[in-house]
């Protein structure tokens, strides 16, 4: 293991190569034999059902209930309205033919051209076709409304250049999908949602994030707002963790869902629809850890607390063991989950450095002295420090302890993005800046013309128009026209 970590290149030397090399020690995901896509490991997956249970918790306490659509979305669908086709067209994957036989020459199978579909089926990029669709058949009056819906699903976009978590062809996600009597009901919807995202951002992962409006431009192929949380990853570069829109009635007219209002009129219906994916462990991943491995807030930590015996015979093992049953118990019961690790194919060494790459909050270990003086010794990820306690106590203090370590490693990754966000007023500041890694303030003149100058010419793209902050008018930074207010630029991922 300590080759291991000997391997892992550092973040300062090459941060790209570090996250690659990271996902891959720790065992999260690999690679698969379909090009774009990735195996989520069982290490891996066990974040991210961590982030699915606490996430569904939340997003049922605002009255969503789970349903499934399907994968197959007829292309016909993708038509109807207009510009989210268009958003999505160059993504698509298409299903032509239901058969396959055996070559005639016996080289293997092949597409049967007898098995040609009618029409051809689209794998899912995202669902709003489809459940728009089937709402039709849901939605007749006001009192069939509100519809307040969310999907655990799978979604395929063809990418070209894919990281493993960040970007795949297919990735895990959620995607709600509501419908709504009016207008105002529809936006509120739009941004309850966003709130609940950035408190799962914050609250859970340790991530600071900006709210705010996405630019005309970034906004979401087929809604009329967008409205996105914004994190700063270690390297200055932002993350988008997730998104919620409001969609107007551009569904409700595209499938013609329409309902009797409590006027007796006939009025389409209002929409919103919002998710994140399984980018947020890339999120995890890029926030907190460091050159030797991951770090896991212990909210998202599959294992919270490893236990680890340093022995040398068989009975001293037993001993240790009947001694760290207890420990184990009273954590348990205070819902920490524990591994006790007494596998003898690895030393006591390996196991340390495993179980810190894998980014495990606290490691407890015990040794021959520790259980004579009823000790143990106590290491935290976070900063690395050791200490040894009393085992009188234990089950309270390392509860203290993680919730002092989630609030530890929010504030350290809320100060890399505070010490990284400036407030340019020139370009020629902002060239300079923009190269070292910012979040930067500064302001626009509204238009896609100097929006895509600034892109083309940096690289860096308004990531959002921030909800809070300051809303001081002022000059666009390239043009000198007026502006409403400062947004926010930075390179993304």
């Amino acid at each position: 293991m300590a080759k291991e970590l000997k391997e892992l290149t550092s973040r300062s030397e090459n941060y790209s190569q570090w996250y690659q090399d990271l996902v891959i020690k720790a065992d999260l995901a690999e690679n698969s034999a379909v090009r774009g896509c990735m195996v989520i490991k069982p290490y891996g997956y066990a974040i991210w059902e961590k982030i699915q249970r606490v996430l569904d918790d939340m997003i049922k306490e605002t009255g969503h209930q789970n349903a499934y659509f399907p994968l197959l979305i007829p292309k016909s669908f993708l038509s109807r309205e207009a510009d989210h086709v268009e958003g999505f067209a160059k993504e698509c994957a298409v299903v032509t033919h239901y058969r396959l036989k055996n070559a005639a020459d016996g080289s293997g199978v092949v597409v049967d051209p007898a098995a040609k579909l009618e029409e051809e089926l689209i794998i899912r990029p995202t669902s709003e076709t489809i459940i728009w669709k089937t709402y039709r058949n849901w939605i007749h009056s006001y009192r069939d409304l509100p519809i307040l819906v969310n999907q655990w699903a799978n979604v395929v976009r063809w990418e070209m250049r894919t990281r493993l978590f960040l970007r795949t062809t297919e990735f895990l996600w959620q995607e709600g999908h509501t419908a709504h009597a009016t207008r105002e009901e529809a936006e509120e919807e739009t941004r309850k949602m966003l709130g609940v995202y950035a408190n799962f951002a914050e609250k859970y992962m340790a991530m600071p994030v900006i709210k705010g409006v996405k630019s005309d431009s970034e906004r979401f192929a087929g809604a009329l707002e967008t409205y996105t949380i914004e994190a700063m990853m270690q390297d200055g570069k932002a993350l988008q963790a997730g998104t919620s829109h409001f969609l107007g009635q551009n569904f409700g007219k595209a499938f013609d869902v329409t309902f009797i209002d409590k006027n007796g009129n006939t009025e389409y219906a209002w929409a919103s629809s919002w998710g994140v994916t399984t980018r947020l462990i890339g999120a995890l991943i890029m926030s907190h850890s460091d050159d030797n491995g991951l770090v896991l807030p212990p909210s998202l930590a599959p294992i919270q607390v490893v236990i680890i015996p340093i022995y040398r015979s068989g009975e001293q093992l037993a001993q240790i063991s009947e001694k760290v049953s207890a420990i184990i118990n009273k954590l348990k019961a205070l819902g920490i989950s524990v591994k006790y690790d007494d596998a003898d194919n690895k030393k006591p060494g390996w196991k340390f450095a495993e179980y810190e790459l894998k980014g495990v909050p606290i490691r407890l270990a015990m040794g021959g002295r520790d259980m004579e003086n009823d000790t143990i010794e106590v290491m935290r990820r976070d900063t690395l420090e050791k200490e040894t306690v009393a085992c009188e106590g234990i089950d309270l203090y390392v509860k203290h302890l993680l919730e002092e370590m989630q609030q530890h490693i929010y504030q350290k990754a809320y100060t890399v993005r505070e010490n990284r966000t400036i407030t340019v007023e020139t370009y020629e500041e902002f060239k300079e800046k923009i190269e070292g890694g910012y979040f930067i303030m500064a302001h626009w003149d509204g238009t896609a013309e100097t929006e895509e100058l600034v892109k083309n010419e940096t690289k860096a793209t308004i990531r959002c128009i921030p909800l809070a902050g300051d809303k001081t008018p002022g000059k666009c930074m390239v043009t000198g026209k007026s502006s409403a207010q400062r947004v926010l630029f930075a390179r993304a991922y």
